[in-house]
């Protein structure tokens, strides 16, 4: 059974995936720390951003494991180093190469197949798993998506500060949605859910129930 959240950045859809799958006993799969991966092996061999062709090669011949904790590129643990300010100014722009997203969907979709799974990411519901039995949307207000975006960073929670990221979480929309391969959109099919003022706690438990009433019954 799979369960798919897409939306935008600082929506809260990692940690509540993660909660989602602990909940459940659901494989927890983070799609963007596969692109992540991608941007700061392009970073390290200085391969431009432009260089679609390129990217898209590095894509297929890196290794990445995902765990549901560590992040692993050739072995070596970069669970933390792909948060990073430089990986995540460049992750749009490799994301959006129709070759890197290619190579990355053939390993999004193995990991599909392979039994009960949450997975998060901006197209989950749309190309990675169309089928999904349960699909969520979620969504904030740009002012929530920034102070949550800031307590992960470690941030103060100051006008300018809040304002900076906002500007950044919406010059990230536009490129997510914009994009020719793949652009973040909602799935026909999707629950929108606006978790604005609802706790972490709350939106799991949501997508938990959503997930038993669509569990085949037997």
């Amino acid at each position: 059974m799979i369960v798919a959240i897409d939306g935008p950045a600082g929506a809260g859809k990692s940690s509540v995936a993660r909660g989602v799958a602990a909940a459940l006993g659901f494989t927890y799969l983070d799609t963007g720390a596969l692109y992540r991966t991608i941007a700061l092996a392009a970073l390290q061999q200085g391969i431009a951003p432009s260089d679609g062709p390129a990217l898209g090669a590095l894509a297929g011949a890196t290794a990445i494991e995902l765990d549901g904790v560590r992040v692993l590129m050739d072995g070596r643990d970069v669970s933390e180093r792909i948060r990073d300010a430089d990986v995540t100014e460049l992750v749009s722009v490799i994301s959006a190469h129709p070759a890197v997203r290619s190579a990355l969907l053939l390993h999004q979709q193995h990991a599909a197949s392979s039994g009960d799974i949450v997975i998060e990411g901006r197209d989950i519901g749309t190309a990675v798993a169309p089928d999904a039995a349960v699909k969520v949307f979620l969504t904030a207000s740009p002012e929530e998506r920034a102070r949550r975006r800031a307590a992960q960073l470690g941030l103060p929670m100051d006008a300018d500060t809040l304002k900076e990221l906002a500007e950044d979480l919406a010059a990230r929309d536009r490129a997510d949605e914009t994009r020719a391969s793949s652009p973040l959109t909602r799935a026909a099919d999707a629950i929108e859910m606006d978790t604005t003022d609802m706790t972490q706690e709350e939106v799991i438990a949501a997508i938990v129930e959503l997930t038993r009433r669509a569990a085949p019954r037997g």
